[in-house]
Formats: C-alpha cells, sequence, structure tokens
C-alpha cells in the first residue's frame, strides 16, 4: 500500500497534503522499529480488506524501554458492527469455498509468516518485550498452527449412519458455524490469534479478532501477510481499540450476526464475557485463569526438574511443591539456575529475560512476594524491581517455605515468582495441587510409572506434563477445566467452529 519512493518519503512542503504527512511519518516510525519490511507495521484496524483509520488513536509503549513505538486506530462500537457486518457478508461465499481452496490460502499464509519470520519476531518483542529469539520462536509457533488447521481443513469428515430401519438412511455432516469474535491478551499476541483464527478459517468461518491494547501490532501484521496470500476480503477484520475496549467486547459478544466467540484472558473477563453471550446461547471457547501446581517427587530427576520448572513457568507455573527429601536441593538448584538468567531489553542478544507489559503486572507480583514474605516465606533469589533497567522489569525470584494461605496459591500472579513449598505424601500434595478455582495445567516429576498415572488421573486440570515443561503444540488440545474455562484449542478444535447436522433420508425403497 505504501511504496518506498523518494516522492512520498521526501515530499516538498508545497505538495505534501495531509495524507502524505501522515504516511510519512508512519514510514518513518516503522524504520525505526528496524523492520525489514516495513509496510508490515500497520496502525489501522482492517474492514472489509481495507485498511481502517479514526480521528482518535491510542498510543503503544515499548515496555523495555518506555519509548513510543506508534500510534493505533481507536476503533469504536460503529466500527465493530461494520466489521462484524464484513465478516457476515464475506461468510457467504468463504463458507463455500472447497476445503482444498481453504487448504491452499492457509499454507501460503504460513509460507509469508516464514517468509518474515524476522520482522515478525521482532515485532513481538518490541510490544510485548519478551527475548527476541522467544520472539521468533513464538512467530515459529504461531504459523504452526496455521499450517496444522490447513491440514484440518480438508480432513474435516462428516459420518454414514447404519440404518435406522428399511428404506431409510443417515448421514452427519459438518458445517461452519458462521462469525467468530476472537480476543486475545497480550503475552502472545501472535500465537493466540492464529490457534483460533486458523480453526476458524479452515472450518469455513470469517472473524473479527480484538487484539490486546498492548499489542495490536503483532495481530495487524498478521492481517497484512493474510491479505497478501490471497485471503478474501472481510474473511479476517481487526479491530484496534484502548479506550473503548469493555464496549467492543460486549458488542462482540451480544451481536446476533455472531455465532461463535473464542477468547483467552482472565477468569474475571471470562464470566463478564459468558454473560454477554448468553443470551443468544452462543457457543463460546474460553481459556482463562491457571495457576498451575508443580510436582517433584523424592524419585525424580532433580537437574530435569529444575530445567523443567523454568519453562513451565511459561504457562502459569507458580506453585512448586517439592516433597521434603528432595527440597533443599531442588531449592538450591533452581536458585543458582534463576541467578543465571539476564534481565532487560528484549533486543539485547544476552538477554534471556524481558520486562513485564506495563507498572500494574509489577504491583501485583510486588505484592504477592511482599504477603509471602509477611507469612514466613524466604527470599532466594531476586524479590525486588529493576528499575535502572527500565520502567517495568521485576527480578525473577524464588521463594522457599510459602504457605498454601498465600496470595499466589488464591490469585495467579503472572510474572516472574516461582514459589516454593515443602510437602510429605502424594495424598498430601494432590490435595494441595488441586485446591484452587483454576485448572488449566500441571506438572510434576516422577520415575514411578504407578504413581504418574495415579497423580496424572488425580490432578483437576486439563493437560499435564509428567516430567515435561513444555506441553503445548498445535497437535494437542489446550484448554482447561474448572474456572480456568471450556472448550478446546489445537489439535481437533476445528469441530469447536463447526455444527453437526444430522440428515435423515426415507423412501430409499423404491
Amino acid at each position: 500500500m505504501f511504496r518506498h519512493t523518494s516522492r512520498v518519503l521526501r515530499p516538498s512542503s508545497l505538495q505534501t497534503t495531509a495524507v502524505q504527512r501522515a504516511i510519512v511519518k508512519r514510514m518513518a516510525s516503522a524504520a525505526s522499529l528496524g523492520l525489514k519490511d516495513q509496510t508490515l507495521f500497520k496502525t489501522k484496524g482492517l474492514i472489509n480488506g481495507e485498511w481502517y483509520g479514526s480521528e482518535s488513536t491510542f498510543t503503544v509503549h515499548n515496555p523495555s524501554t518506555g519509548q513510543e513505538l506508534g500510534q493505533v486506530a481507536e476503533m469504536t462500537v460503529d466500527d465493530t458492527k461494520k466489521a462484524i457486518q464484513a465478516a457476515h457478508e464475506a461468510f457467504q461465499s468463504w463458507s463455500t469455498t472447497t476445503a482444498k481452496t481453504r487448504h491452499d490460502l492457509l499454507m501460503r499464509f504460513f509460507q509469508l509468516m516464514h517468509e518474515h519470520a524476522d520482522d515478525l519476531g521482532r515485532l513481538i518483542t518490541l510490544e510485548n518485550g519478551k527475548p527476541l529469539a522467544e520472539g521468533k520462536g513464538e512467530n515459529a509457533y504461531s504459523a504452526s498452527f496455521i499450517e496444522w488447521f490447513a491440514e484440518e481443513a480438508v480432513r474435516a469428515y462428516g459420518e454414514v449412519i447404519p440404518p435406522m430401519q428399511n428404506g431409510q438412511r443417515g448421514i452427519i455432516i459438518k458445517q461452519p458455524i458462521g462469525v467468530v469474535s476472537i480476543l486475545t491478551p497480550w503475552n502472545f499476541p501472535s500465537a493466540m490469534i492464529t490457534r483460533k483464527l486458523g480453526a476458524a478459517l479452515a472450518a469455513g468461518c470469517t472473524a473479527v479478532v480484538k487484539p490486546a491494547a498492548e499489542t495490536p501490532f503483532s495481530a495487524l501484521a498478521l492481517a497484512e501477510l493474510a491479505n497478501r496470500a490471497g485471503i478474501p476480503k472481510g474473511v479476517i477484520n481487526v479491530v484496534t481499540s484502548h479506550k473503548h475496549l469493555p464496549e467492543i467486547a460486549k458488542e462482540m459478544c451480544e451481536n446476533p450476526i455472531v455465532k461463535k466467540i473464542s477468547f483467552t484472558g482472565s477468569t474475571r473477563v471470562a464470566k463478564l464475557l459468558a454473560g454477554y453471550a448468553a443470551g443468544t446461547l452462543k457457543k463460546m471457547t474460553i481459556e482463562a485463569g491457571g495457576n498451575a501446581p508443580f510436582i517433584v517427587f523424592n524419585d525424580a530427576d532433580v537437574d530435569q526438574a529444575v530445567e523443567g520448572a523454568v519453562a513451565s513457568n511459561c504457562v502459569c507455573a507458580n506453585r512448586i511443591f517439592v516433597q521434603s527429601s528432595v527440597y533443599a536441593d531442588f531449592a538450591a538448584k533452581l536458585a543458582s539456575r534463576v541467578s543465571s538468567f539476564v534481565v532487560g531489553d528484549g533486543l539485547e542478544e544476552q538477554t534471556t529475560h524481558g520486562p513485564l507489559i506495563h507498572g500494574k503486572a509489577i504491583e501485583k507480583v510486588e505484592s504477592h512476594v511482599k504477603d509471602a514474605v509477611s507469612k514466613g516465606a524466604k527470599i532466594l533469589v531476586g524479590g525486588e524491581r529493576l528499575d535502572a533497567k527500565g520502567p517495568n522489569f521485576f527480578a525473577p525470584t524464588v521463594l522457599s517455605d510459602v504457605d498454601p494461605s498465600s496470595q499466589n496459591f488464591i490469585d495467579e500472579t503472572f510474572g516472574p515468582l516461582a514459589t516454593l513449598t515443602r510437602f510429605e505424601t502424594e495424598d498430601d500434595v494432590v490435595r494441595l495441587a488441586n485446591d484452587t478455582e483454576f485448572g488449566l495445567a500441571g506438572y510434576f516429576y516422577t520415575r514411578d510409572v504407578g504413581r504418574a498415572w495415579r497423580v496424572a488421573e488425580k490432578l483437576e486440570v486439563g493437560m499435564v506434563g509428567v516430567n515435561v515443561g513444555l506441553i503445548s503444540a498445535a497437535i494437542a488440545p489446550f484448554g482447561g477445566v474448572k474456572e480456568s474455562g471450556y472448550g478446546r484449542e489445537g489439535s481437533h478444535s476445528i469441530e469447536e467452529y463447526m455444527n453437526t447436522k444430522f440428515v435423515s433420508f426415507g423412501g430409499l425403497n423404491g
């Protein structure tokens, strides 16, 4: 849309129009971000294939430095209604395309994500703060969902029902559910979109995406690549907003045109959105809060468990339970491992851990540390702000002797905090692990096969890692139980975006 010409980049004062000045400012901002393809940096929403702006904008900041990354369109409820209508109109044709057509377009989208991996990874780091290696890793993870669901599109089979009586036959067919509302958080600004969007598009649905206000650029870059891949206009729409987010989310859940909602975020917001959706009995997939238990039994490989604890912290493993006989060994090794972390700007090569997303996140971690210490916990590593590094840095922290009455047992920290609690028996730790309203994931380390089966079945969670800290992949169902939500993403979740229809044929005897 924007060409790199001297006429655009260096217009004369007499020829410059307001539109040209806006383009110059935008391109200068994109150049300062260090992107190879500066046209991936979009500052407007997307409705019906057109980049859609507004007079009002909001600012997105780099959480590492506090510096402004850009101004993004502050879209409204009226804009959201237009996006939903565009998706509805596009659904009429997109839903009738062949599965092979959708497969081919999604595979082209997947290829473009790999071709632009450096820029997409950099955008994730700039707006989210995670180290660049993790940003690029997220892009690869994100792209894997597009690839997976491209292949699922051509395998969305129906069924033939055995004859119910002479002269009658029955079949089951799967049909796309309709327009889908997708609401995503800032922690995985790309992957949280593609594992929902990939399934929706593969099923034949169209979508309206609302990315987090802290991280809109990754979503907009994905939309640009989808356009380049040839996905028709109106199939993907992106609404950006900060100020109007509550009203927009309400519209995305209540609008009768929308037939399905997929949300990732807090349990509090999930309950609010579910209430909105209940008025029209919309189908929902919810991935809400989590506060995963991580259990180390006395027969575990302690070194392996330490590495697993570091890895699993990405999926809410803050409550770490260690059996008494290996407690001291595990605590010392985890503290040593965390001490080796390098905290800093995600773009710096040596950085292993970046900033939190904003000041409120810092305050929450700090309050959880203070609460645990007030109840007898000891700080082994960290426990303090790192203001000298930037506005949103908190030292990776390990606390020992944490009492189960501490706040972090009740409320997910969502920050660089690992708390250690001693336990004696298997029954005790299962009770402690399940003593939470959440049930997203759980992890434990043991070399006892019988215990592995028992504990995996007893943990009240949707996903279990046994002797492994990373369990999420496109091929695996992702989701929780209890107040961590319902429905699944990844794996065969294309079914979440389809209606099952039974068709009975009679009069077949001639």
